[in-house]
This record gives structure tokens, sequence and C-alpha cells, in this order.
């Protein structure tokens, strides 16, 4: 499965996904979602506990001035990665 999350993880319910999570499902912040892969953050840290291989996408970083801040958890990928995960993970699911 692949989770995307874009949303601030302030603005959604994060331990209901990490509940549904399973080792080899793959999940990708984007847009405000991003803001979970704070270095340090109590989401950041959520998640790298959990199952599931961490993804962010490079531009959203980028556009929130966030790289220098990013937690070294969580790979930053590109759109053509991105595509790479959906091939991966034919199952999606939005948060």
């Amino acid at each position: 499965m692949l989770y995307t999350l874009s949303r601030s993880p302030y603005a959604c319910d994060l331990t209901a996904l990490l509940r549904t999570a399973r080792p080899g499902d793959d999940l990708l912040l984007l847009s405000d979602g991003v803001i979970a892969g704070l270095r340090g953050s109590p989401a950041a840290r959520a998640l790298s506990a959990s199952p599931l291989a961490l993804h962010a996408l490079e531009n959203d970083i980028a556009a929130r001035g966030l790289s220098v801040h990013f937690s070294p958890n969580i790979a930053i990928i590109s759109y053509n990665d991105f595509v790479r995960l959906t091939e991966k993970q034919p199952q999606q699911m939005a948060w």
C-alpha cells in the first residue's frame, strides 16, 4: 500500500494512519504533509518508529524552505520517483 500524506500532521489523524501501516508499505509526504518530516518533530519520530518506508517530495520540501530542517530518516524523492512508487504499490490511500 502507498499512503500519501498531503496535509499537515497537525491537521490529520497521523496516529490512525500509523495503526493501519504494515511492513512493506510506503508513505509519501507531499504538499503540507512534508511538515511531518521536520527533524526532531513528534511526527517525524512517530514515522521513524513505524514499519513504513518513508519518502517526501523534494519540490514540496524546497517550496516550504524546509530542506535544512528535514529528517535524514526520510528519503527525498523526485516526481519520477513518485511515479515509480505508484508502480511498486498499485493500491493507494490518501490522507
